[in-house]
């Protein structure tokens, strides 16, 4: 990761909800998510959270380097229906070594829909593919 990664940097990041991004596709084996209103999901929430998290570290990132989200602790508190564009700001609090920890806000066209903050931490893209191929067997 490139030394020039400080606490303080900011990043916003958009996405319009389709259909497959809410309750009912979380799980789509299961009556429970089906029966729900196509509402953005808790689960693709955190999900669009983590890629502007993601998307933010995209120019720090050596050759070779990915991040992993490590711990998530997000506000779910308004839904969102298709159609409408989300957007999510994300603020680096912290840079300590391979992991960053940061401030997540997101809103929809007419109010804030989440909060809260993640960490993640840079790994080698062949080490840890290697861990995971290694768990496997």
């Amino acid at each position: 990761m490139k030394e020039t990664l400080k606490p303080g940097l900011e990043h916003t990041f958009s996405f319009l909800v389709s259909k497959e991004k809410t309750v009912p596709y979380v799980y789509p084996e299961s009556d429970l998510f089906r029966e729900m209103p196509e509402v953005f999901a808790t689960a693709f929430m955190v999900g669009f959270m983590e890629w502007a998290c993601m998307e933010a570290l995209r120019p720090y990132l050596d050759e070779g380097e990915r991040t992993l989200g490590t711990m998530i602790n997000i506000t779910h508190q308004a839904a969102t229906p298709t159609g409408m564009k989300v957007t999510a700001h994300v603020k680096c609090l912290e840079v300590d070594g391979k992991r960053t920890f940061w401030e997540i806000e997101a809103c929809d066209e007419v109010e804030v829909i989440g909060k809260g903050t993640h960490e993640r931490f840079t790994v080698n893209n062949d080490k840890f593919s290697a861990r995971v191929a290694a768990k496997k067997n």
